[in-house]
């Protein structure tokens, strides 16, 4: 036996069982600046540095008052939210269970089903002036299997915004490998004044992932 009670041959066999990726992540995960950072400043992971760094280049909390978190778990872009704009009613949802946050409603379903975003308006009390979305499908694999899965997940919180952002209201998701799509883009594009993308510093150099920025919103009638 260790000094730990655990039998050095079983923690050699698990360590077998484990694949190459997983091996890869937990190294990542061990040696990551930003996991190490944001353990040591309480954010519940490292994706909350993404949406500080995205608040420095673009101002999107600094006048926020009703914000929608989709795909809120485990919760770190809503703890930067109540830092940086503490007066503003939150409201997440996410399917994975996520540990209460003071002053943010967490709704513990699927953001596609019909009653979704109901359920977020009515937990808001009122129009949103600020959609975040940190949502990605759970990859199977298969590169392009991946992304049109994920796309759909964006193309559901962007239909969302347009429709309940109050004027001049902003909007931020993570897209994929090129970022947003044309068609997805001309929507955007149609409905913001200003439409960016961007990859903020902490999130990793491999990584596929960058942020569609929208700001701007029209509201309905100006945009017909």
């Amino acid at each position: 036996m260790s000094r730990s009670g655990k039998d050095p041959g079983e923690r050699l066999r698990s360590a077998k069982k484990r694949t190459a990726s997983s091996s890869r992540w937990l190294s990542r995960q061990i040696n990551d600046p930003y996991v190490k950072q944001a353990r040591a400043e309480g954010w519940r992971s490292r994706a909350a540095f993404k949406l500080i760094e995205l608040d420095e280049r673009f101002s999107l909390l600094r006048s926020a008052k009703r914000v929608v978190d989709l795909g809120i778990a485990p919760g770190g872009w809503a703890q930067v939210v109540r830092k940086k704009a503490p007066g503003a009613a939150i409201v997440g949802i996410d399917l994975l269970p996520t540990e209460p946050i003071e002053g943010v409603t967490i709704l513990e379903m699927d953001f596609m089903i019909d009653e979704a975003p109901n359920a977020l308006l009515g937990a808001l009390d009122g129009a949103p002036d600020l959609v975040v979305s940190d949502m990605a499908a759970n990859t199977v694999g298969h590169k392009q299997t991946d992304h049109l899965r994920t796309m759909g997940l964006v193309e559901a919180a962007v239909d969302f915004a347009i429709t309940t952002l109050a004027p001049g209201g902003a909007f931020v998701a993570k897209v994929f490998a090129g970022g947003t799509d044309a068609d997805l883009l001309n929507i955007l594009k149609k409905n913001f004044t200003s439409v960016k993308h961007a990859k903020p510093p902490s999130s990793r150099k491999d990584s596929s992932e960058w942020y569609v920025i929208a700001q701007g919103f029209k509201g309905r009638n100006e945009a017909e």
